[in-house]
């Protein structure tokens, strides 16, 4: 794919529709009671755009290795070089365990416009053998959103046709669809989230679950219970439904990781229940060194055991 037919397909790529936590920099210990005695969670990534820092990819690279993480996830399509990208990952030993689809938002599965749907399907081929290429696992998308011009069948219809397209190259490449809940009205119970996925009767297609997603409208380890085997990545986030009762719904992601309503000790646990081992991804509003050291602390409680 040349450049050129990459910044194409970028014009359609939009920021995530969640409004991130605001962070203050100093880090503070999180409280024991997040602890929990096992480690389902082994590996620390974050989102490459959560990087603030002026500095090239390589050093970006070498900044978050030397803050603790273990991988970082590139969105795709992008307009960085593939050779710039390759280079600082075996230079720096950082892993790419995965993409996040840069143009779900702006052209979602579920538009009404045919040629709108085209452009998704395009961008997604396209992140699977990107990340295929840097080694990575699963492709990240948003499916559907639901709106007033949406209807949630219609939603549900139109994606799952536009998705069975990319499964093929699913299978050649090797990278699964992860499919991820980000408040666009659709899939809000994890049984439906469960039987989304089975329908494809796929190896190819599972979950990628959110934890400071779900807070708002249930309970994350009761996801986790249902959704299985399904899930094949986690976000880290929190969320305050204090907050968000208090000062609006938007407001209860401005909370710090391990001080919101998430019981990471009932997450961690029912991880550990579903056999889940592996990688969990911060995604929190990012910023420089300090900001970005204060994340990767905080996993680390978030992910040790009680002692």
């Amino acid at each position: 794919m040349s450049t050129q037919n990459r910044r194409t397909f970028l014009k359609y790529a939009a920021g995530a529709a969640t409004t991130l936590a605001v962070l203050p920099h100093a880090f503070c210990t999180v409280p024991k009671a997040v602890q929990q005695s096992t480690n389902p969670l082994i590996k620390k990534s974050l989102k490459f755009g959560m990087i603030k820092e002026d500095l090239s990819v390589m050093d970006k690279f070498k900044l978050i290795k030397d803050l603790g993480f273990d991988g970082v996830e590139m969105d795709s399509p992008n307009d960085l070089t593939e050779k710039e990208i390759l280079k600082a990952r075996d230079k720096t030993g950082i892993e790419i365990p995965g993409v996040v689809n840069s143009v779900h938002w702006k052209a979602p599965l579920s538009d009404p416009d045919p040629a709108v749907r085209a452009q998704c399907v395009e961008s997604m081929k396209i992140a699977l053998r990107d990340c295929k290429t840097y080694g990575g696992s699963t492709v990240l998308l948003v499916p559907a959103t639901v709106n007033e011009k949406v209807s949630y069948d219609d939603a549900y219809r139109r994606s799952q046709e536009e998705i069975r397209k990319l499964l093929p190259i699913a299978e050649e490449t090797g990278v699964k669809i992860a499919i991820e809940n980000v408040w666009n009205n659709f899939l809000i119970s994890p049984m439906e989230a469960a039987r989304y996925i089975d329908e494809f009767e796929s190896e190819h297609i599972g979950w990628y679950f959110d934890v400071g997603n779900i807070i708002r409208y249930g309970w994350p380890e009761q996801w986790i219970k249902i959704l299985g085997k399904r899930i094949i990545k986690i976000d880290i986030k929190d969320y305050s439904r204090e907050k968000q009762t208090k000062e609006g719904i938007w407001e209860g992601f401005k909370v710090k990781l391990g001080e919101g309503s998430t019981d990471w000790t009932a997450v961690n646990s029912a991880l550990s229940a579903i056999g889940y081992q592996g990688w969990g991804s911060a995604e929190v509003s990012g910023g420089d060194r300090t900001r970005l050291l204060e994340i990767s602390q905080r996993m680390d409680q978030l992910y040790s055991s009680v002692k």
